[in-house]
């Protein structure tokens, strides 16, 4: 019973974690209506824009994660600038494969810099996990699914805002928002430079448990998941989708992989990909009236 408890609770805090990568998709949808493909680059960008500072300027590492964020909400108003705004009247597939294409540019391009092997990251978290009777928790993991759940709540109280409100607008209708005097421009770089804040906390998280390589962008598969599970345009659905899609992810692996010699835990996520999809295409919380890519 403990086993299982462990691998439920780690689990649902590595789901918390998927959510903060999963965050930045739908903060981007629920405003440009644009599934963003390169959420797992940026996530990688972020947490190397944090390593840089801390290793090349000897900033303390807090600091530099502010810094980084400043730095990232930048770069979502530049890619918004300069690749987004050019892609106005053409067909969703093709905003979609630009946003792919950006994924494997900054994939590339950002181990090509500073070298590809795996950075360490220290944010002073004790490694020692939290043992409570006979279950460890993963005590970065645990900081991890504590901040995911202040910045999914900060978010839903963001939406009830006047800001909040004006890009959801833009999310419904385009023409409308410009009749009613709301720069679409801007709102859809607002939320790409929120979405790139959201990069750095979740890269600078998982960096600090995997190290700060190219591996990092490759968490846009899980938060994938998460986003069909719960909808694409739903952070309430961010939430939940990341815990279902983290315990399934760990508990299922926890017992088939010792009867099929592991890599279960990709086979589980496919499954709940390709599920949601058959099943229920606007997940959990989504409007029924979006698309799946």
């Amino acid at each position: 019973m403990a086993y299982f408890l462990e691998l439920l609770i780690n689990g649902a805090l590595t789901g918390l974690m998927y959510s903060l990568v999963a965050l930045g998709i739908v903060l981007i949808y629920k405003s440009a209506g644009v599934p963003n493909l390169a959420q797992g680059a940026m996530v990688m960008l972020g947490a190397y824009a944090t390593w840089s500072l801390v290793s090349y300027a000897g900033m303390p590492v807090y600091l530099a994660m502010l810094i980084a964020a400043v730095l990232m909400f930048g770069f979502g108003l530049l890619a918004e600038r300069l690749l987004l705004r050019r892609m106005v009247g053409q067909p969703i597939i093709m905003i979609v494969m630009l946003t792919l294409g950006l994924e494997i540019f900054i994939r590339g391009f950002g181990p090509g810099l500073l070298g590809a092997a795996p950075k360490q990251l220290d944010l002073g978290i004790d490694l020692m996990p939290v043992v409570i009777g006979d279950i460890f928790i993963n005590r970065a993991y645990l900081i991890g699914g504590v901040l995911a759940l202040v910045l999914i709540a900060a978010s839903l109280l963001f939406f009830r805002t006047r800001m909040g409100t004006k890009l959801r607008a833009v999310s419904d209708d385009h023409v409308s928002s410009w009749a009613v005097g709301i720069s679409v421009e801007r709102a859809i770089g607002i939320s790409w430079g929120l979405a790139g804040v959201a990069a750095v906390a979740a890269g600078v998280l998982w960096g600090s448990v995997q190290g700060i390589d190219w591996t990092l962008s490759t968490l846009l598969f899980p938060a994938i998941a998460v986003v069909i599970l719960g909808g694409l345009d739903s952070i309430l659905g961010v939430l939940l989708g990341g815990l279902i899609v983290g315990i399934l992810g760990s508990v299922a692996p926890g017992y088939l992989d010792q009867l099929a010699g592991g890599g279960t835990r990709d086979v589980v996520t496919s499954l709940i990909i390709l599920l949601t999809i058959m099943f229920r295409p606007h997940g959990m919380f989504g409007r029924e009236d979006i698309e799946r890519v």
